[in-house]
């Protein structure tokens, strides 16, 4: 087996599982969990640990538990604990009554820092963190003791509850780990353990102000939880010994194992939550929900389905190591999910007037249009066709170059369903010159289909009858980001340089097939020749649709870069 994992194989966590069933490790138990901090939105590359978590749990028949680290008072919310538990059940999981947080465990946590110190194994110390970080030395320079290392267990007893009664100002003392300031891995030279924070935190209250750091409190929630497999990113690699060590040393009721896995990269956006936040703080999108951000919010707004994120996360395997996913590879997903299950409408989105000259004013009928082509079950529905149309502005030019074959003057074109139509005149604006109008002329004979006497025409636009078309605004949204890494370093600028000024165009006036007049928030539809859409959740309302463009029918991005652009 390779580093990187086939979409439709088994991985290597897959094996190591399989591995320890075999063996009856953990009574033959799989139980996994997943631990967001509340201090954000997920985002995708956090689908990628749910799917990955709680997919274990099913396919091998065990439980997943979703536990919030909610250790920093400072930075959560209880407005982020209800969004990560609402895009987990949006993606498809459940974790059942297994519902837990890490302060439901301070107590255990704070009498396992107590064993330490008790085995002469943790001591409190009053450098500063900025003194600390001087001691820890480098990778090729050994630590520095503390001048309060050896602080005797009566001492460093009575200055721990001293610290837990609220006795010592935020940043006077921490509990750190007795370990070896030589030790090669720099986050073995006696780690903090506890820091004194003097914040009112969202589920307990005053009752603490003291709280135990998050290498200290991860290993212990999962022990405390009877977890097997502790499936975390790579970036806690080098934390793993420690992981092992506070669960060696204290009577901890059980040892699960971690295992890293690469974190998901994808290009064209960044998944730093810091980053994240920044968009958001300084208003470059409209909120942690903005459908050009990466968070599942923001995906789920703009019209992802959570088995195109699904099928994404599978489609990407995992490895050992990291690397970049290419964002077409999650578009894909999404068009080839929605390709299957859209219905097909017509939306003109910079509508341009048509008039039927030798149409009768006062008729209207009903033309027959396929639902999906590749959806035989989805049956048809009635198109109303009338005199006065809309057509895409960009369908007409006056004077066309020589490999466009749209509508022109003089031209004849096919309208989907309906006839073909031949421009007879462009009708302008006076004081701008602008095309306003086309006045054109149809063939009756030639509806739903070819002209009886064999004519060609070379090509076939969307319409909209004008009497019945349904307003609405269209966002179309794209890539956040122009630049295929923003993180890369480039002299005198940073990610937020390279931000697409182009990722958001709001079209007003838009006019959509009367059948969309009803829809509500998160439906979803292809627009024939335009791409996938849905009715925006947040701003749409009854009489003032709001529609987000999920995915362009086809990877224009591709195609821009196989030009140069």
């Amino acid at each position: 087996m390779t580093d990187n994992a086939s979409s439709s194989g088994s991985h290597f966590i897959q094996a190591i599982i399989e591995a320890d069933l075999k063996a009856h490790k953990n009574d033959g138990r799989v139980a996994t969990r997943f631990p967001p901090e509340p201090n954000g939105y997920l985002h995708i590359g956090h689908a990628k640990s749910i799917c990955l978590n709680f997919g274990m749990a099913e396919t091998y028949h065990g439980t997943c538990n979703l536990r919030f680290d909610d250790t920093n008072p400072t930075k959560e919310d209880v407005e982020y604990v209800d969004a990560i538990m609402e895009d987990v059940h949006w993606l498809g999981f459940d974790w059942d009554t297994r519902l837990y947080y890490a302060s439901d465990y301070f107590e255990r946590l704070y009498e396992f820092a107590v064993e330490l110190i008790r085995a002469g194994k943790a001591y409190v110390d009053d450098l500063s963190a900025d003194e600390i970080r001087n001691h820890r030395g480098t990778l090729t320079e050994p630590g520095k003791d503390s001048p309060w290392r050896n602080r005797t267990i009566e001492e460093n007893l009575d200055l721990f509850q001293r610290m837990r009664a609220g006795e010592f100002d935020d940043g006077t003392h921490v509990l750190r780990a007795k370990i070896d300031m030589a030790h090669p891995n720099l986050i073995m030279r006696d780690p903090t353990l506890y820091r004194i924070r003097k914040t009112r935190h969202h589920r307990t209250g005053d009752v603490w102000c003291i709280y135990p750091m998050y290498d200290f409190t991860h290993c212990l929630s999962d022990s405390l939880e009877g977890i097997t497999h502790s499936l975390c990113t790579l970036e806690f690699e080098n934390n793993r010994p420690l992981y092992d060590w506070v669960l060696d040393n204290v009577t901890a009721p059980c040892h699960p194992q971690q295992i890293e896995f690469a974190r998901l990269n994808l290009n064209y956006t960044v998944l730093s939550k810091r980053k994240l936040i920044q968009l958001v703080a300084e208003g470059h999108v409209s909120g942690w929900d903005d459908p050009r951000m990466p968070t599942i919010c923001g995906l789920r707004r703009r019209g992802f389905t959570p088995e195109s994120i699904r099928n994404f996360c599978d489609r990407i395997g995992l490895a050992k190591r990291d690397s970049v996913v290419d964002m077409a590879l999650l578009e894909y997903s999404i068009r080839e999910d929605l390709n299957l299950r859209a219905p097909r409408v017509m939306g003109v989105l910079k509508p341009l007037k048509v008039v039927i000259e030798n149409y009768p004013e006062d008729q209207t009928e009903e033309l027959e249009a396929i639902n999906n082509p590749e959806d035989p079950g989805a049956g048809v529905r009635q198109l109303p066709f009338s005199r006065e149309l809309y057509i895409e502005r960009d369908d007409f030019m006056e004077n066309p170059p020589k490999k466009f074959f749209r509508l022109a003057p003089g031209r004849e074109v096919r309208l989907r369903y309906a006839y073909f139509i031949t421009c007879r005149e462009a009708i302008k604006d006076p004081d701008s010159g602008e095309v306003v109008e086309l006045r054109c002329t149809y063939d009756p004979a030639t509806r739903g289909g070819d002209a009886p006497d064999g004519r060609k025409v070379k090509a076939t636009l969307h319409w909209v009858s004008a009497p019945h078309a349904v307003d609405a605004e269209v966002r179309l949204y794209d890539r956040l980001f122009n630049k295929a890494n923003p993180d890369e370093k480039a002299e005198g600028k940073t990610y937020k340089d390279f931000l697409n000024p182009k990722a958001l165009e709001i079209l007003t006036g838009c006019k959509l097939e009367p059948c969309l007049a009803g829809v509500g928030p998160g439906y979803f539809c292809q627009f024939e020749r335009m791409g996938y859409f849905c009715v925006d959740a947040k701003d749409s309302k009854p009489g003032g649709l709001v529609f987000n463009r999920t995915v362009t029918l086809r990877d224009a991005w591709a195609k821009l870069q196989k030009k140069g652009a």
